[in-house]
Order: structure tokens, then C-alpha cells, then sequence
């Protein structure tokens, strides 16, 4: 819960995933989908985070593929990078979509780079083979909190192969966490040739410290080391 408020409902939907709905609770905007809390702007920092530190790894990001669009703060930091020519972003909810067009998410996403598509980006990413510069795939909490249990192949070793696939040579793949998750690192470092790297950063929420995780795997398709690790707070 963002504030000891009753929410207001903005939007509400049915969907392929279950209903989906965008409340206001006082200053903050939350994202239910099927009864589930998935997430809000009390705190956007990782979301944002997930798309500086893979752009910072790449050094030519033209194309973008964002998994997973939420309130639209890692696309609307894509964005503002200008090397950046083209971002797709691929998001399951079809009504999201719908409200990001229409304006009614927290951030700006319009932008002419900017292309919204209600898909499965497990489907997208078999479709463009060798296409992406950078991944970046926020379509659930991880592998061990999975809010749809369908979301799992994507964490698992075909589903990474299948991303890591999807890069052009010397891509950045990107992954989200709500928690730290090293089976997800032992596996990117078992299906990607490049450098496997685990950032951990420290949010505080209602008075707790939580660890938030991004996984990366940098430079696939060129000769990099592994295994390299970040718990910069």
C-alpha cells in the first residue's frame, strides 16, 4: 500500500491476463493485474535504473526492445537517450497499452521512437532473431515471485537462449528482480557468451529495506569476461 488512503479507480479492464486496473491512492498511481499487486510510483528508481545501466553498457543502443511495459518509467528513460532510434515496447495487457496512448500512465511516452504493441514478448523475441541492441525485460517480479506462473519459461535456460538470440552482435540483455535471484545468474551465465553482471540496489518502502536485482549480460557475441558483480547501493 502506497498511502493509509482509498484508492481511486481510473481504469479498470479485462484482458488476456485477467482484469487489469490503474488506481490513484493520494500522490501515487498503482498497476493491479488479476487481483494482484504488480507495482506503483512510490518508488521508481530500479525501473528506471533496469534501462541506464544497459544503455551505459552498450555503445551504440539504436534499437531497444522493452518486455514489459508497467507505468512506462524504463521506456521513458530509454527515451531520453538520443542514440536510441527505435523502442518497442511489447506488453501483454492490452488495455495498458490502450491508457498509455491515451495518456493516462504517470509518464510521457510520446515520442515518435516510441511503438507500444499488446504481444507476448516471448513470441517477439522468436520473431526477430539478431535484431536488438539492448533487452530489457521487466515482465513480472523474477523467477522466484512470479505473479503468472506462464511468465517462468522466459527465466528459464530456453527462454534466456531465446533473448540472447534475439541480440545483435555485442547486445545488452537486462533483467529485473524484485529480490536477488542467483539461479537467474547462474543460468545467464550458463546460456550467454559476454559478461554476466548482478546489480543490487537498496530501496526503502513503509519503513523497510528491500533488494531490488538487475541482471545483465553484456556484450554477447564478443570476446568479454563473466561473472562480474555490482552491490553498489
Amino acid at each position: 500500500m502506497t498511502e493509509d488512503v482509498p484508492p481511486t479507480t481510473l481504469a479498470r479492464a479485462e484482458s488476456s491476463i485477467g482484469e487489469v486496473a490503474l488506481r490513484r491512492r493520494g500522490r501515487h498511481t498503482e498497476l493491479i493485474v488479476g487481483g494482484a499487486f504488480v507495482m506503483d510510483t512510490v518508488d521508481v528508481s530500479t525501473e528506471v535504473e533496469l534501462a541506464a545501466v544497459a544503455l551505459e553498457r552498450h555503445p551504440a543502443p539504436r534499437r531497444v526492445l522493452v518486455g514489459g511495459l508497467g507505468l512506462g518509467y524504463t521506456a521513458a528513460t530509454v527515451a531520453t537517450d538520443d542514440r536510441v532510434r527505435h523502442v518497442a515496447v511489447v506488453e501483454m495487457a492490452e488495455p495498458l497499452v490502450d491508457w498509455a496512448r491515451a495518456g493516462l500512465l504517470p509518464t510521457d511516452l510520446d515520442d515518435p521512437r516510441i511503438h507500444l504493441r499488446a504481444a507476448d514478448v516471448g513470441e517477439v523475441l522468436v520473431a526477430t532473431p539478431g535484431k536488438w541492441d539492448v533487452i530489457l525485460l521487466d515482465v513480472d517480479n523474477g523467477p522466484g515471485f512470479l505473479v503468472r506462473e506462464e511468465n517462468a519459461d522466459l527465466y528459464a535456460p530456453a527462454g534466456l537462449r531465446r533473448a540472447v538470440a534475439a541480440l545483435a552482435p555485442g547486445g545488452v540483455l537486462a533483467i529485473w528482480s524484485s529480490h536477488v535471484a542467483p539461479e537467474l545468474l547462474e543460468t545467464l551465465r550458463a546460456v550467454g557468451v559476454g559478461t554476466v553482471e548482478e546489480v543490487l540496489r537498496c530501496v526503502q518502502r513503509e519503513g523497510r529495506d528491500l533488494e531490488y536485482a538487475i541482471y545483465l549480460l553484456a556484450g554477447v557475441g564478443s570476446a568479454s569476461g563473466r561473472g562480474e558483480r555490482s552491490t553498489t547501493q
